[in-house]
């Protein structure tokens, strides 16, 4: 931020707005080092500033919020800025008050002509009254704010100027004024006006004794804040309700909740997020999805009288008090929710999952029940989308485990906890070695040795698995070019498995480049297996192409598990299929159906130039089935367990 700059805009705002009581030169140099408080966040003292200057119209004060949003954008600053300025010229107003209340005690003890004077030449309201309540006196000030003579006033009584936003103890202050045990008391207070219409006041009562001491009767002066207190609500109201739904925000959400956990013995929330919003915002454009979720929050007013607001992105949330039937509520949300939706031209649909979760606050804090909704939530769409779940500590408790490993991995990693094991690969028609399968593990210091299949998934979903996968292709690619330049005459191919986020790296080509350099591992050596769904998607043809180029060989993992068509696969860089598990296990009992499945698939992907390895096999009759039936190779306990680098060298020994 430039502080000079955004001064003279300021200035411009502030000059347009009104008058300003300060010539240029002094203008300029307040708002400059006005300015370099608002960057250094000092909100509050800014607002003081502003009614130290002078500049206290309520017109000026809109005209620094305006300023200070287009700069900055961030609305707690904006907070503390009207914060700072209702404190300052609050305690301006308080001081004024108490000269003029000086003044009329003054004129009280003088002469019914000085009061008289003060009550005429006041410019906030004045009113007298006596011990039991009777208005006896207002000014011109008083009677014209409320809509009244004076006339009319004094025909009133202090109690029937109540108002239901009233502070609570405000009569239990008043009452303490009237019998003498203090001198004055001030607060905010709203009147109706005698067309109904309502102000805000900033009011002080302050109680006259005779000379005796005793109290005798009461004086209050009052000034119109109604413009300041309706900029106050605009300004805090920015700062709790998100701008486009209307909803309360995060912020405003904490603090219900935090109002239900003092005040209410249970409580429930439902956390919602909208299935497939990303698509519409792809596809359809940022505005329909903004309209959408607008329609969304209007849906959530109407289907529960229950507090709702939006956290972030798509996501919201419900809090009950002291709930009763959550679950029907859920039901009620995802109902009202699934309906369609018109926006603009597009018909749209769209589902939600919630969790749901109900408990005594005692039982449990505003944080951890936030928490747990989260992880509740987290579960319902795992669970498959359109529908809510109720929290269930148990599976919490396995999912807080799961989070807490996912926050571990990158530590993990740098600490080199991962290691490689090897499963041979071997010829089915003299069971040479062929080559071996790099496999992952991660060696947990409190869990022990985990499998890819604890882990992996939790690293796809954290983006760990970019690291990850470089770490498996450097230690594998350089366990391999070591096990070439041993024994040159054996050609043990590594195979390194992929994920669909690694094939949709731009930058794997040059990874590769730059790990197959740096080990001097010879690239037709290399074979980059990958799932059906990750050879068969548009995305990461690019990179599998580029690694064919290099003479890398690309093979299709647990083939026969997704939707690949054989003739397809012709025109992808794919060298090897790798039978999924179930086919080979239904070689195991001579089932007939999967021997011809088999056989199928063996024939094809030769006929198109392709091999074929069987993995998962664990018997003498699998081998003998998948020999006869011409696969090339397998894998599996039959023939080797997975091996440390150590125990590959030695079978690479062996004659």
């Amino acid at each position: 931020m430039n502080p000079s700059s955004f001064a003279d805009q300021w200035r411009q705002r502030l000059t347009a707005a009104g008058f300003v009581p300060l010539d240029a030169d002094r203008l300029g140099e307040l708002l400059s080092g006005l300015a370099e408080a608002l960057a250094g966040g000092q909100g509050e003292a800014v607002g003081a500033a502003l009614v130290e200057a002078r500049l206290t119209d309520p017109a000026m004060l809109a005209a620094t919020v305006e300023a200070i949003d287009a700069q900055f954008g961030d609305r707690e600053l904006v907070a503390q800025v009207a914060a700072g300025y209702a404190q300052a010229i609050r305690a301006a107003t308080m001081a004024g008050q108490e000269e003029l209340n000086q003044a009329v005690l003054r004129a009280l003890r003088a002469s019914e002509a000085r009061l008289r004077a003060v009550f005429d030449n006041a410019a906030i309201g004045i009113g007298v009254s006596a011990m039991d309540g009777r208005i006896v006196q207002v000014n011109h000030a008083f009677a014209d704010l409320l809509g009244y003579t004076p006339e009319q006033m004094c025909r009133l009584l202090v109690p029937s100027l109540t108002h239901p936003e009233d502070p609570r103890d405000m009569w239990r202050m008043y009452q303490a004024v009237i019998e003498g045990d203090v001198d004055h008391v001030r607060m905010e207070k709203a009147y109706y006006r005698k067309d109904g219409g309502e102000i805000w006041t900033d009011l002080t009562v302050s109680l006259i004794r005779d000379d005796a001491g005793r109290p005798e009767f009461t004086i209050a002066m009052v000034q119109d804040i109604t413009d300041r207190r309706r900029l106050k609500k605009r300004l805090e109201h920015q700062a709790t309700h998100d701008p486009l739904t209307g909803l309360p925000n995060r912020t405003k959400i904490a603090s219900d909740l935090d109002r239900i956990f003092r005040e209410h013995k249970s409580v429930g929330l439902c956390y919602l997020d909208l299935d497939g919003f990303k698509r519409i915002n792809d596809t359809l454009g940022h505005q329909v999805g903004d309209e959408l979720l607008t329609a969304v929050a209007a849906r959530l007013r109407e289907s529960t009288s229950h507090v709702a607001g939006r956290m972030s992105g798509d996501e919201f949330v419900v809090l009950v008090e002291d709930p009763e039937d959550m679950s029907g509520l859920a039901q009620r949300i995802l109902t009202e929710l699934s309906r369609p939706y018109r926006i603009g031209k597009h018909r749209l649909r769209i589902s939600a999952s919630i969790g749901v979760v109900e408990s005594p606050v005692a039982a449990t804090s505003p944080q951890e029940l936030m928490k747990a909704a989260d992880l509740t939530l987290y579960a319902a769409k795992s669970d498959g989308r359109g529908r809510f779940l109720m929290y269930d500590p148990e599976r919490d408790a396995r999912q807080a485990a799961r989070y807490a490993l996912a926050a571990e991995m990158p530590d993990a990693l740098d600490r080199r906890e991962f290691t490689l094991v090897y499963q041979p690969l071997v010829s089915l028609e003299d069971r040479e070695l062929r080559g071996v399968e790099a496999l992952v593990r991660w060696d947990h210091p409190r869990l022990g040795r985990l499998s890819p299949d604890s882990f992996i998934p939790l690293a796809e979903e954290t983006g760990v698995i970019l690291a990850l996968g470089r770490w498996v292709l450097e230690e594998a690619c350089a366990r391999a070019a070591e096990w070439a330049k041993t024994f040159p005459d054996r050609r043990v191919c590594m195979s390194v498995n992929m994920t669909v986020s690694q094939a949709h790296e731009p930058g794997l080509p040059a990874d590769v480049d730059g790990i197959l350099a740096r080990t001097g591992l010879d690239p037709s050596l290399l074979v980059v297996e990958l799932t059906e769904s990750a050879v068969m998607d548009p995305g990461g043809t690019a990179s599998l192409v580029a690694l064919a180029d290099r003479g890398i060989r690309i093979a299709i993992d647990d083939f026969g598990t997704g939707y690949s068509n054989l003739a397809y696969l012709r025109r992808l860089p794919v060298h090897m299929l790798k039978l999924a598990g179930p086919f080979v296990d239904g070689l195991r009992d001579g089932d007939k159906v999967d021997e011809h499945i088999v056989e199928t698939i063996v024939r094809l992907a030769h006929a198109i130039g392709i091999s074929v390895t069987a993995e998962a096999v664990e018997t003498p009759s699998q081998e003998a089935a998948l020999r006869r039936l011409g696969c090339d190779t397998g894998q599996g306990w039959l023939f080797s367990r997975p091996l440390t680098a150590e125990g590959v060298t030695e079978l690479l020994r062996a004659p």
